[in-house]
């Protein structure tokens, strides 16, 4: 059983974060699935992973292409199955039954009142249903801890 971790993007910009994230992911090893059901905001991922830098490239994809099975990133709104790591974005949700067959849940989200709001609903959830979740918000261009819920302490 994986954790929940919640980034509130208070700094820098999702295209900035997430491929930060994606690369802590992919050094465990896991495959990730960027999850999202905005096709647009996908396929602004997508070209924002194309244009990093040279020396520091992150193999992915849109799902729905002919080789999504070895990607090792698949961006779309798939199911969790066959991937270690889930990151959703643009208020994508996580359910408690897929968090805890994954080794890590990530949600991305902005400081807007409605996406706060939609990630401490998604926090309460996944915490009562005994998940350990932290959450994590930029002070100063860098992130710190401001809570954490372990396995033990959540679901009640």
């Amino acid at each position: 059983m994986g954790a929940v971790f919640f980034y509130e993007l208070q700094g820098a910009p999702l295209e900035t974060t997430l491929p930060m994230l994606l690369d802590k992911a992919r050094g465990q090893g896991w495959r990730v699935l960027v999850r999202g059901t905005d096709p647009a905001l996908l396929a602004q991922l997508d070209a924002a992973l194309w244009q990093g830098p040279v020396d520091h490239f992150l193999p992915h994809g849109l799902a729905g292409g002919p080789h999504d099975a070895d990607q090792p990133i698949l961006l779309g709104d798939l199911p969790a199955a066959g991937f270690a790591c889930v990151m959703a974005v643009g208020g994508a949700a996580v359910s408690a039954e897929e968090a805890l067959l994954l080794a890590r849940a990530c949600i991305l989200f902005d400081s807007a009142e409605h996406a706060k709001a939609q990630a401490r609903l998604q926090w309460k959830t996944l915490t009562d249903a005994g998940i350990a979740a932290q959450y994590w918000a930029q002070e100063d261009g860098r992130w710190v801890k401001k809570a954490e819920r372990d396995a033990r302490s959540a679901g009640g």
